[in-house]
């Protein structure tokens, strides 16, 4: 249908809309999705053609909510591998850095002056360009990021409905699960769970009952590694499995208060804390890490989904009532998204005791370093499982559609080809929970493969590209756009290294 009406529209001039397709062959509001892997996945209410109703405050917390997500809780993380000083600077310049390969995503449509393209998605731009394969291989680095963050999802639900009922099961049973961890002893503890575990994260529940058959009968049938991934099976496959997700997208609010929750936590942690810094250039201490770290691609990897936004942002953009000012709005949002992960970032890392624990306990997920016993810290993970778990089933559906939809022409054939594709896409959530339930690492892997295409190659090809074809391209922008192609795919290679 999409070929179709693009063929209709090539029929006549562009000022001529004779041919423009009418509104009932046109996908409703209702069949319109925008997501970021990790940010938020929702249903379009007022998607319309040409000219949107939202103002531009509207627009922004549009941007800032769909890019905003789970990426959140590894910032500290990546702040720890890179050096304080290096991943504040780190995350300025690759908001910046994204931002205007965002920036000319925006502008690739207006590029193209010989058709009317009005109606086009960024896809439609990258198959005009690079024909079949452009369409083949947007689809392919789609379906990465898309399949990462399930994958991330499936690792976080993991270790949220963990926490959840070890908090439960603690709290019933009067039991304190700071007395055999590495911690501070206050009334805010802070734990280092990977301590004695080589610095990876402990799958286990790392508390150890004696004369308890109950705690211990708890503590083997509720492991996070070996049994909590498999519990989400039965909860979440047959959610995969609806022909529409239109329900779940009714709770993308959930998104907002996971996120507004998370930042009053982190405040509140850290007035209650303190800051905890020390500034060693090179040189690690005892309980610091310096200030410039050779591991800081980690930080980009993670960085390069955590700004990801460029699949959607032009039908963002579409709804936004003034046209003239989308450039303008799309800054202010990126500006709040880097001022929003600086924020949770910094105060999680300077507020992190140290003494007693050293900055390299920060863990990928930042609330790992929060007792289960946490009430501040259960009430987050409560808000963030129940988000992903309506989130998860809308991703699902976005996968379907991409796949089953490009293959078969349906994005439902039959319920046997569903079946089968979410059967592998929760069996490798359930298989990374178990065996490399390091989000940190998924995150900048999955970030790195699909912004290599999204993010750096495609936008500063079609640019290159369109300048030739215009005669307007000059040896200083060739430059500059093949520099940041260089530095998508170093950044990609590197994470290997790492």
């Amino acid at each position: 249908m999409n070929k179709r009406i693009h063929y209709y529209s090539r029929l006549t001039t562009p000022a001529d809309k004779a041919l423009i397709a009418p509104d009932h062959v046109v996908p409703g509001p209702e069949e319109c999705y925008v997501y970021s892997p990790l940010g938020s996945a929702y249903k379009l209410q007022s998607y319309t053609e040409g000219y949107g109703k939202n103002t531009s405050l509207v627009t922004i917390f549009m941007i800032w909510n769909t890019m905003m997500g789970t990426s959140i809780l590894s910032i500290p993380w990546g702040i720890k591998q890179a050096g304080f000083t290096t991943g504040m600077c780190v995350i300025i310049l690759m908001g910046l850095l994204t931002l205007y390969c965002c920036y000319r995503v925006v502008k690739s449509r207006t590029m193209i002056s010989s058709l009317d393209t009005t109606t086009w998605e960024y896809p439609d731009v990258c198959r005009h360009y690079f024909g079949s394969f452009g369409q083949w291989s947007s689809l392919l680095f789609s379906l990465v990021s898309l399949i990462g963050a399930m994958i991330v999802y499936w690792v976080l639900m993991s270790n949220f409905l963990f926490n959840t009922g070890k908090f439960i099961f603690n709290f019933v049973h009067h039991i304190n699960d700071t007395d055999t961890i590495l911690s501070t002893n206050n009334s805010n503890p802070v734990i280092c769970p990977s301590a004695g575990s080589g610095g990876h994260p402990d799958n286990s529940s790392m508390i150890f009952y004696a004369n308890d058959t109950g705690a211990q009968q708890f503590e083997k049938w509720w492991d996070k590694s070996r049994t909590v991934p498999f519990y989400l099976v039965g909860l979440l496959l047959p959610l995969l499995n609806f022909k529409s997700p239109s329900f779940f997208s009714k709770f993308n609010i959930l998104g907002t208060v996971s996120v507004l929750y998370l930042i009053f936590l982190v405040t509140f942690k850290a007035v209650r804390l303190g800051f905890h810094l020390e500034f060693h250039w090179f040189i690690p201490t005892e309980f610091f890490v310096p200030e410039i770290r050779f591991q800081f691609p980690q930080l980009t990897g993670v960085l390069t989904l955590a700004f990801f936004i460029h699949n959607c942002i032009i039908t963002l953009l579409k709804n936004n009532k003034k046209q003239e000012n989308n450039v303008r709005d799309l800054c202010i949002a990126y500006m709040l998204v880097t001022l929003t992960y600086l924020y949770i970032g910094v105060l999680v890392f300077a507020s992190f005791p140290s003494p007693p624990l050293s900055k390299d306990c920060i863990e990928q997920n930042f609330l790992d370093n929060f007792p289960s016993s946490d009430t501040l810290s259960f009430i987050a993970r409560i808000f963030l499982l129940f988000q992903m778990m309506t989130v998860y089933p809308l991703l699902g559906y976005l996968a379907r559609v991409q796949l089953l939809g490009h293959i078969f022409g349906d994005i439902y054939p039959s319920i046997f080809h569903v079946l089968i594709l979410n059967l592998i896409i929760v069996g490798a959530g359930v298989i990374m929970a178990c065996f490399y339930p390091n989000i940190g690492g998924i995150i900048r892997y999955s970030g790195a493969a699909c912004g290599l295409a999204f993010v750096f190659i495609y936008p500063s090809l079609i640019y290159i590209i369109s300048l030739h074809q215009e005669e307007r391209l000059t040896w200083p922008k060739l430059v500059f756009h093949v520099f940041i192609i260089i530095l998508g795919v170093a950044n990609l290679i590197v994470q290997f290294f790492m």
